[in-house]
C-alpha cells in the first residue's frame, strides 16, 4: 500500500512539474467567449495540443470591461492577449499604448472590408441586429423609424455603449443613420427601452425569458437556435437601409512575457481549425474561408445588402461626444 501511495504521489508531482514547465498564455476576453458552450474550450484544447503549452481564458462581462481591467493592472497585468474588442474600440485600445506590434500574415482574410492594422488581427465578424420571436411578433420593424413608432407597450433591451461592443455598435449605427438628428431619435426610442445591460449575455438571457419583444444582438444569432435547438422562430428585424458591422479583433500586450507564443495564437486565429470552431460556438462568421465551409443553418441567416461601418479613428475622435449625447437623450 505504501509503495502504491508513493507511486501515485510521484505521478501527481511529475504531472504538476510538467504542467508548470509549460508556458502559460493568458487571454482576457468576454464571458460568452470563455463560457463552457463558447469557443474557448475547443480553442484551448486545439492550441495546447499544437503548441504544447497551457492556455488560460479570463472572462469579464464584456470585452471593453476586459480592456478596463488591463488598464487598471497596467504593466502588471497577467494578460498576454486581449480578445474580443471590435473595430469600433480598436483606437480606444491603441491609445493606451499597451499593445505590441503584431506580425500576422492577413493575406487570406475574407472580410467585407480591406484589412490593415499594426496592432490587431480580426477573428470573426457579424452584423448588429434586433432579434425577435416570430411566434410572438408577426410584423417586426424594418427600419429605425418603424422601431421607434411601434406600440407603446413594445419593449426592447439594448447594451451599454460604455461597456459593450454591441451597445457601441448600436450607438454608431444610429449616428450613421441620423447624424445630427441622432439625439432626437434616441429621445423618441427611449420609451421602448426596458433596460440597458452591461453586456450581451445578460441582455440575450432576459430576451429568452420573455422580458421584451426584441434584443440587440447579431444577424447570425438565429443560427444558434436553428442548429442547436431546431427552432426557426428566432429571427432578425432586417433593416432595409443596412446593418452596422461588428468585426472582432485580438491584440498582444507589450507586457507579455510570451510574445512569441502570443503571436502563434494570432496566427492560429486565421487557421482552418480555429475558423471551423467559430460558427457554432461564437455564432459569427470566421474571417477566413475553410474547406469545410459554414454549417447549413447559416444559409437561413439574413445577410445585409448594405454594410455600415464608421472608420475607427472617427469613432474614437467622437466617441465621448456620441455617448454623452446618448446619455442626455435617455436621461429621465
Amino acid at each position: 500500500m505504501k509503495t502504491l501511495l508513493k507511486y501515485l504521489v510521484s505521478i501527481v508531482v511529475l504531472t504538476t512539474i510538467v504542467y508548470a514547465n509549460k508556458p502559460t498564455l493568458v487571454i482576457y476576453t468576454y464571458d460568452s467567449f470563455a463560457a463552457s458552450w463558447g469557443p474557448a474550450p475547443l480553442i484551448k484544447k486545439a492550441f495546447e495540443k499544437k503548441y504544447d503549452c497551457n492556455l488560460t481564458f479570463v472572462a469579464t462581462s464584456s470585452s471593453i470591461g476586459a480592456l478596463r481591467k488591463i488598464q487598471l493592472e497596467g504593466k502588471n497585468t497577467k494578460a498576454d492577449i486581449l480578445l474580443g474588442l471590435d473595430t469600433n474600440s480598436a483606437e480606444l485600445a491603441r491609445k493606451t499604448g499597451l499593445f505590441a506590434v503584431q506580425h500576422t500574415n492577413t493575406s487570406k482574410l475574407d472580410l467585407p472590408i480591406k484589412w490593415s492594422d499594426k496592432n490587431f488581427v480580426p477573428f470573426d465578424y457579424s452584423y448588429f441586429a434586433f432579434v425577435y420571436d416570430s411566434n410572438k411578433l408577426k410584423n417586426p420593424p424594418k427600419s429605425f423609424d418603424e422601431l421607434a413608432n411601434m406600440p407603446k407597450d413594445f419593449k426592447i433591451i439594448i447594451e451599454d455603449p460604455r461597456s459593450s461592443t454591441p451597445g457601441l455598435g448600436l450607438l454608431l449605427w444610429v449616428k450613421a443613420t441620423y447624424k445630427d438628428k441622432a439625439y432626437e431619435y434616441w429621445k423618441k426610442l427611449a420609451p421602448h427601452i426596458l433596460t440597458i445591460t452591461k453586456g450581451w449575455s445578460e441582455a440575450y438571457n432576459l430576451f429568452l425569458k420573455g422580458e421584451v419583444d426584441m434584443v440587440l444582438s447579431y444577424t447570425t444569432s438565429p443560427a444558434y437556435h436553428i442548429i442547436e435547438e431546431k427552432k426557426y422562430n428566432y429571427k432578425t428585424a432586417n433593416f432595409k437601409a443596412g446593418h452596422y458591422a461588428g468585426i472582432e479583433i485580438a491584440g498582444i500586450l507589450k507586457s507579455s512575457k510570451h510574445k512569441a507564443l502570443a503571436q502563434k495564437f494570432l496566427n492560429f486565429m486565421l487557421s482552418d481549425e480555429f475558423a471551423n470552431i467559430i460558427p457554432t460556438t461564437n455564432w459569427s462568421y470566421p474571417v477566413v474561408k475553410t474547406k469545410k465551409g459554414l454549417p447549413k443553418g447559416f444559409a437561413s441567416v439574413y445577410v445585409p445588402k448594405k454594410m455600415i461601418l464608421i472608420d475607427g479613428k472617427t469613432v474614437e475622435k467622437h466617441r465621448k461626444a456620441y455617448i454623452n449625447e446618448w446619455l442626455k437623450a435617455l436621461a429621465k
